[in-house]
């Protein structure tokens, strides 16, 4: 890879990462160019696919291609390759030859018959929260000299440092959301508990304790209890009322 063309995909990657907050729409852009980069290193078309996995989520698979998705997935449901043993090791593993390597029998066959005859898994570093790995196939046997591990290597490493900001920005935006609902399902259970306490006469604890009760007695949610509430604030909300108590 060119300096000049390593600065490019630089740029290219960062302005990614501010042009959009949808996480999944980055690493497709991230494997779209990951894919570009070592098609031009390789001097042939290499398909890419990442895998990312984070802490209480399952993981997330992007591609260059549907066909690049559809090869990482194999290897995840046999549960074998180098992209699952690069993210173990911490290092790049190499799938040199499928006629030839014996260390997953099984994914070199699924490959073989996918047309594939190489494959290089890479892992990237997001810190303790998160794992990804960046999977490079290739047509032919061979193709993944050292030459292009270490571009590869080079890559990963500057995409993990832009994957990163994506992931801070994407769990600051998510806890704004949380914050924002959990703001929104406290104004609704303040408004139902403020039509109990107008309609029963009573206090607030005592208007709360009631919607506790209609909660369990429905097996819903405070917040939906409070919210249908809110919705019957016609002329039936006052017998609902009576009723659900």
């Amino acid at each position: 890879m060119e300096p000049n063309g390593s600065a490019e995909h630089i740029r290219s990657l960062h302005e990614l990462v501010v042009d959009s907050s949808d996480i999944h729409a980055i690493l497709n852009g991230v494997t779209g160019f990951a894919s570009d980069a070592m098609s031009k290193v390789a001097g042939e078309n290499i398909d890419c696919a990442l895998t990312l996995r984070r802490r209480k989520r399952t993981a997330t698979v992007a591609g260059s291609s549907e066909r690049a998705v559809h090869l990482d997935k194999i290897e995840q449901s046999l549960g074998q390759g180098p992209c699952l043993e690069a993210l173990d090791a911490g290092r790049p593993v190499l799938l040199a030859d499928v006629a030839t390597d014996t260390s997953w029998p099984e994914y070199s066959r699924a490959l073989a018959a996918e047309g594939i005859h190489s494959a290089l898994g890479v892992p990237m570093d997001l810190g303790e929260t998160s794992q990804a790995v960046i999977n490079f196939f290739a047509p032919n046997a061979g193709t993944f000299t050292q030459a292009v591990i270490d571009e590869a290597a080079a890559f990963t490493e500057v995409t993990g440092s832009t994957l990163r900001l994506a992931i801070r920005i994407e769990t600051v935006e998510q806890l704004n959301a949380d914050l924002k609902t959990a703001m929104s399902s406290r104004t609704v259970i303040d408004l139902a508990c403020g039509v109990i306490m107008a309609q029963s006469r009573c206090t607030q604890d005592e208007a709360f304790e009631f919607l506790t009760k209609a909660s369990s007695h429905r097996n819903q949610k405070l917040h939906a209890v409070a919210s249908d509430i809110i919705a019957h604030l016609s002329g039936s909300t006052e017998s609902h009322l009576r009723f659900e108590d």
